[in-house]
């Protein structure tokens, strides 16, 4: 065995380190989920620049410290984390380093609808639920899935039953307190035929010394459902985030998807869309970052139906030395005639030393089809500049003005008002202090 190899089976075993010692599961099926992703953990490498899908994003910073998993959890109370509630949302699962905190959680099964940690859903949920668990985000040529699957125990899980609608958001709060922890946040979210509900995914921080999240969120949505998925990523600045999302769309089915990234000093997020028949989704994101930070987001929409219909918008506000990837694929098969898809990434340099790396790509299989897609690289527009200041504002104010704008479009398309104006804010005081 090559030093490389010795060195990268060394830092897997040591995030497998205390999964022997998870709690079995009172499902066969799970627990045979859990030794299977053990042993393809202990098959695969941690990806490098000369992986194809890793070529733009060096983790090898990230392979060269040490991480446990959690060993005890610290006791925390409403008054330490009560600055991350949502005002609309009255539902709330936390998980403190990965570990469920019923204490802080207001879990809910009214009206049918169960909000709550996976052991307390077993009873109810576990023929429901087994088709799409460790299912959904293949994990057999992914370290970092299987990572999460082989601890699979905490999960947030949301079931909305047939031809519910939940009108007030469900808030799943994700809390790191400890350095050199690894966690492995994991969601499930099931809306079954012709129910609506809308999810806010949080990740944030009480601490700033390296931590490692290794997140995993599958979502299904049966016939004529409708899920609303926004994503916030605000972890610490010396973090590490990586993290897999799987959706499956079917038929005549609608998922809209927001998706910010502030914090973290290297994130990655993979986020697969499956359609099928006159399924549809809007794919939309946004990455802030500044400094040494890196961020990285691959799609992949798989229209694999005839007439589904896909969107998306990702952009990025680069400033310091930082470096955005945007890998976005659509493939269209061969049965999936009449696609409609629109794709477009935007990049915005505030610096010189900013760096942006971005491949959209289309894969089209069939002949009757309207796909476009695009990207573009650039700084500020001097002429609207210019504009801005002949109507007053001073040169940093214009430039201000029109980076909190750019951002602001993927914010605005929040359909939760106190989260909004959170995101907002942060984009205007990061935006201020980068210009």
């Amino acid at each position: 065995m090559s030093a490389s190899a010795t060195v990268n089976a060394s830092y897997l075993e040591n995030l497998l380190a205390g999964q022997p010692h998870l709690p079995a599961s009172p499902l066969a099926w799970l627990n045979a989920l859990r030794a299977e992703a053990v042993d393809r953990v202990g098959a695969l490498t941690v990806p490098t620049l000369r992986d194809e899908e890793w070529r733009f994003t060096d983790i090898s910073m990230l392979t060269k410290m040490s991480f446990h998993p959690v060993r005890t959890t610290i006791s925390l109370q409403v008054a330490d984390i009560e600055r991350f509630y949502i005002e609309e949302a009255t539902t709330r699962l936390v998980f403190v380093d990965g570990v469920y905190a019923p204490q802080l959680s207001s879990a809910a099964t009214d009206h049918g609808i169960s909000v709550l940690n996976l052991e307390a859903g077993f009873a109810a949920h576990a023929a429901a639920i087994e088709p799409y668990l460790g299912r959904l985000t293949e994990f057999h040529n992914n370290v970092f899935a299987a990572l999460n699957t082989a601890f699979l125990h905490d999960t947030a899980l949301i079931v909305v039953p047939r031809d519910i609608s939940v009108k007030v958001p469900v808030h799943l709060l994700f809390i790191a307190t400890q350095k050199d922890v690894v966690s492995y946040p994991r969601c499930l979210i099931l809306a079954e035929s012709g129910s609506a509900v809308t999810v806010i995914e949080d990740y944030v921080s009480l601490q700033e010394d390296a931590y490692f999240t290794n997140a995993v969120t599958e979502i299904a949505l049966v016939d004529n459902a409708r899920v609303n998925h926004i994503r916030v990523q605000r972890e610490g600045a010396k973090a590490f985030h990586i993290a897999n999302c799987a959706v499956s769309v079917a038929r005549a089915s609608n998922y809209q998807s927001v998706s910010v990234a502030f914090g973290a000093r290297i994130s990655r997020y993979n986020l697969n869309v499956k359609l099928a028949e006159g399924a549809e989704c809007a794919v939309d994101g946004l990455a802030l970052i500044s400094g040494r930070q890196l961020a990285d987001t691959h799609t992949c929409i798989d229209h694999a139906k005839p007439q589904a219909i896909s969107n998306q918008m990702h952009k990025c506000i680069v400033g310091g030395s930082a470096h955005a990837v945007f890998n976005g694929k659509v493939m269209v098969r061969q049965d999936a005639q009449r696609t409609d898809s629109k794709q477009s990434n935007r990049n915005l340099l505030l610096t010189s030393k900013a760096h942006v790396d971005t491949k959209p790509q289309l894969e089209i299989f069939a002949d009757d089809v309207k796909c476009t897609h695009g990207a573009t690289i650039g700084q500020l527009d001097d002429e609207e500049v210019f504009y801005l200041q002949s109507r007053g504002l001073s040169d940093t104010a214009a430039r201000n003005m029109l980076t909190y704008a750019f951002g602001a479009e993927i914010i605005e398309r929040i359909p939760i008002s106190s989260l909004k104006y959170q995101l907002e804010q942060t984009v205007l005081e990061q935006t201020s202090a980068q210009l």
